[in-house]
């Protein structure tokens, strides 16, 4: 099997084993992240943490089962970066900032109709990333829905100095999310250093991030398909 196969199994057992426990709201998880029972209580067990006690700029993504997140992140005041989806404009991220919006916000809808897009030219370093999840082992080696919007956001951030060493990664989960096997990994792949689950909190590591965007994993047509992409590509 190819990593991609491999990749997309783990996502196929997990999105059963949800589905079975009654543990994700509708539509179901296949084919998403999925919005877990329990993501108001992992939200809350986030909250308990130092590395967002003490982050004021948080970089999200945009998907349902973080949007307790989300919102706990803008009553806390928080400036929040949130994903536009599929990073489809020019300016791929909505600037959720407390001193002008609610946490009413924090949905893609509501963040469409009141909050301005921004790019890295003009974003604030990022202190924490909260990014959605399918699978994920105790090393933090996490599997996305296999779309890789997440891995093409913080390679973008890293490229462009707002993601560092001292930036935090980590995702909410529920606990059957947690695998115990070890998942794939390719070059593109980050991983997360913190796994937030309703019940508990798992550190991970060593910590492993690409340096930048890595133009030979991506192919032309997904280039094209994010403006973004497709202007720093026609720059090099």
């Amino acid at each position: 099997m190819t990593i991609d196969d491999t990749k997309q199994a783990a996502r196929q057992r997990v999105w059963a084993a949800l589905d079975r426990a009654d543990a994700v709201r509708p539509p179901g998880a296949a084919g998403h992240i999925p919005s877990f029972v329990g993501a108001e209580r992992a939200a809350h067990r986030l909250a308990e943490l130092e590395a967002w006690q003490t982050a004021g700029v948080v970089k999200a993504n945009p998907d349902a089962a973080q949007l307790p997140v989300r919102e706990q992140a803008l009553r806390e005041n928080k400036l929040v970066y949130m994903a536009v989806p599929k990073i489809a404009k020019p300016l791929p991220f909505y600037l959720l900032d407390p001193a002008h919006v609610g946490a009413e916000a924090a949905t893609s809808k509501r963040a469409a109709e009141v909050a301005p897009t921004v790019g890295p030219g003009t974003m604030r370093p990022v202190d924490l990333v909260v990014c959605g999840t399918v699978a994920v082992d105790h090393r933090g080696t996490r599997i996305g829905k296999g779309a890789g919007y997440s891995d093409i956001e913080v390679a973008l951030l890293t490229e462009a100095g707002l993601i560092g060493p001292d930036t935090t990664i980590l995702t909410t989960v529920h606990q059957l999310q947690v695998v115990d096997e070890e998942l794939p990994e390719s070059a593109h792949d980050f991983s997360v250093d913190l796994i937030v689950t309703p019940d508990e909190v798992i550190e991970c590591g060593p910590r492993r991030r690409p340096a930048g965007i890595l133009w030979d994993h991506l192919d032309a047509s997904k280039i094209q398909a994010i403006p973004v992409l497709a202007e720093l590509y026609a720059k090099r």
